[in-house]
């Protein structure tokens, strides 16, 4: 069995900031990341949602740790739990600003973040399934500008990278 940290971005819905009055932000897509390793984005950007409404990815990807081909992903797992203050210990989501086709002089831009702990999933020995979490304000980590709906199911290749470090 090839040892994975399966990732599902459902959804994403907004609550009032500057984002939703911002006419320049229109289209959004999400990108995660883990450390500097990978980067994965929804091949979608889909327009801003307004109001109660959540736009819908239904995104999956995985991210393969196993010994054999992917040493450093499975290091940086292992740094996670040997390490307690790690700062990066963390799946980070960002909610990028895609540029209307007509205006493509203009950045994607980064607008908010949002982050699983790998190290709370394993603390707890519970995976996150179809959660909602805070997407923070690129501009002010304290504000929050949203909620995404994630799937992290790593516990599994936690545990397995735990027993070798044992």
């Amino acid at each position: 069995e090839v040892e994975k940290i399966q990732i599902k971005i459902t959804s994403l819905g907004l609550t009032e900031s500057r984002i939703t009055s911002d006419e320049t932000i229109q289209q959004l897509f999400v990108e995660c990341r883990l450390n500097n390793f990978l980067a994965e984005e929804t091949p979608l950007s889909l327009p801003k949602p307004t109001g109660v409404q959540r736009i819908h990815y239904n995104y999956s990807t995985v991210i393969n740790v196993d010994k054999e081909n992917n040493h450093a992903e499975r290091e940086y797992l292992r740094s996670i739990l040997l390490k307690p203050d790690l700062p990066a210990n963390s799946l980070k989501f960002t909610v990028v600003s895609d540029p209307p086709e007509d205006e493509q002089d203009l950045e994607c831009e980064d607008i908010g973040f949002a982050y699983v702990s790998l190290k709370e999933i394993f603390q707890k020995q519970r995976d996150i399934i179809e959660q909602d979490i805070d997407v923070f304000d690129s501009q002010d980590a304290s504000a929050v500008i949203g909620k995404l709906t994630v799937t992290v199911e790593a516990l599994h290749a936690l545990r397995s990278v735990h027993e070798e470090c044992k």
